[in-house]
């Protein structure tokens, strides 16, 4: 039997991570886990249930009682529910960016996904996932882009879901999310000392694909990607 691999993949909002991830994992036959998305569940289970976003306690007993899973290659879905596009609103990001910071919630939902790696090969991508996650994964990348380069995608993405976008808007929360997101307490966003970083601002998502495979199969036996 192939050896099972973990590839880590972490990087700031709007990098590309989702769909690059989503894309590699097709590629090689692995799971493909988005762990922004398992955050966002929590977040809109939160705002549906009327609970702040600050309360840890209530926050901490969603999270342990969520049956996050995902049925296929870019959905999600949390207590039987496909919620896939409902977690991709502004309100549902921002929230999540504050759920994400309350240990409890990064605790209960990182069990899970050391569950998952421990029967596939994954590709995982998050902002902590090759610093605290998984700090031996096989492959660690750092993907990253401008910010004028992310708020454009992150529009792009919400177009295509018929949403309203206000560029500025979107590019001053970006702004916010990523301070919040390197400077919170727990598991802060970081570039793993061992992770490539990969720039992707003026790269094609095909290339960058492209280059995410090569990096894998430098970095595994016989620059072969092994997957089940």
């Amino acid at each position: 039997m192939s050896k099972r691999l973990i590839i880590a993949i972490d990087g700031p909002a709007g990098a590309g991570k989702s769909t690059l991830a989503r894309r590699v994992a097709e590629r090689i036959g692995a799971i493909y886990i988005d762990t922004g998305a398992m955050y966002r569940a929590i977040a809109l289970w939160a705002l549906r249930q009327g609970i702040p976003c600050d309360d840890s306690h209530r926050l901490e007993s969603l999270a342990q009682h969520a049956q996050i899973e995902f049925p296929a290659h870019g959905h999600i879905s949390l207590n039987g529910e496909d919620i896939s596009n409902a977690i991709r609103t502004l309100e549902v990001a921002n929230a999540a960016s504050q759920v994400a910071a309350v240990p409890a919630v990064r605790r209960a939902l990182v069990a899970i996904q050391r569950d998952i790696a421990a029967t596939a090969s994954v590709v995982m991508e998050g902002r902590d996932i090759g610093t605290v996650v998984f700090p031996d994964a096989d492959v660690k990348i750092f993907l990253d882009a401008n910010t004028d380069i992310r708020a454009q995608r992150r529009a792009e993405e919400m177009e295509a879901r018929q949403m309203q976008v206000d560029l500025e808007q979107l590019r001053s929360q970006i702004k916010e999310r990523d301070t919040r997101d390197r400077s919170r307490e727990t598991s802060p966003l970081l570039q793993a000392a061992d992770a490539t970083y990969l720039d992707s601002s003026s790269l094609t998502a095909s290339e960058v694909e492209e280059e995410i495979l090569r990096i894998i199969r430098s970095k595994t036996s016989n620059g072969k990607v092994l997957v089940p």
